[in-house]
């Protein structure tokens, strides 16, 4: 996966408009997109959405229920997972202990809904609170329903009370640069996808291409959108360049005609093993 779209729950039309966005994850959001007032409505138009969506689209359908700490989750699955959502993103996730929590609940409704034991993946937010950053190592071996980790910037600013999570020159501040390279490392620790947050200013799509460069760089694979403009610009950044995966191949294949080798040399270059893990990496990616 590349790009992951929220749509409102309760919007029939904007879900209808995000079919045609071609973004690889579409994320239901029964969380901050719908009022407290809307949420059963919600519910009943997410549930429908993902049974007939099914032969109109080939993104995966992700469902983003409300928070563990809300009482409201087990209601929301209760809603929808007859529709049998291919995973659900977990808000204010604070621990590894969050997601057994949901892995556990999911299993229950699995087994009531005739579906395959394990098959709805989780995709938690982790740094939407305090505890939730502190906490970020512990996803490595929380549940093999995990599908990546992701991270927030706008509840974890209202949490801790600051005022904004970026610099006057639109840069984050430290402690949101801590909460992104926490992400990236608790996704390496627990082997699994980095997905970037949102980048809320949408009319921006030049500094939001510089952003999502950014995000390639420092090793996220995927990233979040929140208006379908977005898709395209991160479908372009998080796909691998023709260039790149010349260059991953090559090594790939260098170190296979070198049989256990730790290095080797191409054109007058030495490449060692993490090279060859990053190449991998690289076409993988390019498979996904």
């Amino acid at each position: 996966m590349r790009s992951l779209l929220f749509v409102p729950a309760d919007s029939e039309r904007k879900l209808d408009k995000a079919l045609t966005a071609e973004a690889d994850v579409l994320i239901l959001d029964l969380e901050d997109s719908v009022g407290l007032e809307r949420k059963d409505d919600g519910r009943r138009i997410a549930g429908r959405f993902l049974t007939e969506a099914r032969g109109r689209t080939g993104a995966k359908l992700y469902i983003r229920v409300n928070d563990l700490s809300t009482g409201m989750t087990d209601t929301d699955l209760g809603a929808i997972m007859a529709g049998r959502p291919d995973g659900i993103m977990l808000p204010k996730a604070e621990g590894g202990d969050d997601v057994a929590c949901l892995a556990a609940s999911l299993r229950v409704h699995e087994a009531e809904n005739d579906i395959a034991d394990g098959s709805t993946r989780i995709l938690p937010i982790i740094t939407e609170t305090a505890m939730g950053v502190l906490n970020a190592a512990s996803y490595r071996g929380s549940s093999e329903r995990l599908a990546g980790l992701t991270w927030g910037a706008e509840d974890l600013s209202a949490h801790i009370g600051a005022l904004s999570a970026r610099d006057s020159e639109g840069r984050y501040t430290d402690l949101f640069r801590l909460a992104r390279s926490t992400t990236l490392l608790a996704a390496a620790a627990a082997g699994v996808p980095a997905v970037d947050t949102v980048f809320p200013n949408f009319s921006d799509m030049d500094a939001f291409a510089r952003d999502c460069a950014d995000a390639v760089r420092d090793g996220f694979v995927a990233r979040m959108a929140i208006h379908p403009a977005q898709v395209p610009v991160i479908n372009r950044a998080f796909t691998p360049s023709d260039a790149e995966l010349e260059k991953a191949r090559a090594v790939v294949k260098a170190f296979a005609e070198a049989g256990n080798a730790g290095v080797v040399n191409i054109g007058g270059r030495m490449y060692d093993r993490p090279h060859l893990a990053l190449a991998e990496r690289v076409l993988a990616r390019a498979s996904s």
